[in-house]
């Protein structure tokens, strides 16, 4: 253990979802909500369609292209992470899944946050809505073909998108488990 290790982090600024935080001399970013968890959603709907969400982000000032996904017990403390990833699914895609099953849990950007994402298989898709997030939120969704999906986000990039670089780890998921053996 070094010394860094068994210092105390201390915040230096609090605001509703984010803190920023001191420990020695590093300087990271928590989320405030409880387990400061987040979900991103891996959803192919019944036509072998992937599901993405385009909006605007505002520390990007430019429009994402992005896997549906959201903060884990952000409105209801103790929601699991699985219930969180299809109430964010419907919220933002208008699509809800019979199942939902958590893949893997790691860090988004370890040397700037502690936040960790959570990657999540949404299965039995069925539409139930339009999506489009609630009332802070303005979001396009996008069905893409399966098979040309990595083709359409690398076209999304070259219009000027900034694209989530979590979405080819995605998109590997589908196709994949963990170990790299093909999904059946």
């Amino acid at each position: 253990m070094t010394e860094l290790d068994r210092q105390s982090a201390r915040i230096v600024w609090q605001g509703k979802y984010q803190r920023m935080m001191v420990r020695g001399t590093w300087e990271y970013v928590e989320r405030a909500h409880a387990g400061g968890l987040a979900a991103i959603i891996i959803a192919v709907t019944p036509d072998d369609d992937v599901l993405f969400v385009e909006q605007f982000r505002v520390p990007l000032q430019a429009r994402t292209i992005e896997m549906p996904a959201g903060l884990v017990g952000d409105i209801h403390a103790g929601e699991s992470i699985e219930v969180s990833a299809i109430r964010e699914l419907e919220e933002e895609t208008g699509w809800t899944a019979d199942h939902a099953e958590v893949l893997m849990i790691g860090p988004t950007s370890s040397g700037s946050s502690s936040e960790k994402i959570a990657f999540v298989r949404a299965t039995g898709l069925r539409k139930v809505g339009e999506g489009g997030g609630d009332g802070d939120e303005d979001i396009t969704v996008h069905a893409i073909p399966r098979g040309s999906a990595a083709a359409w986000l690398a076209r999304k990039m070259g219009e000027g998108y900034e694209l989530d670089a979590k979405l080819w780890a995605g998109l590997w998921m589908i196709e994949h488990t963990l170990d790299g053996t093909p999904r059946s």
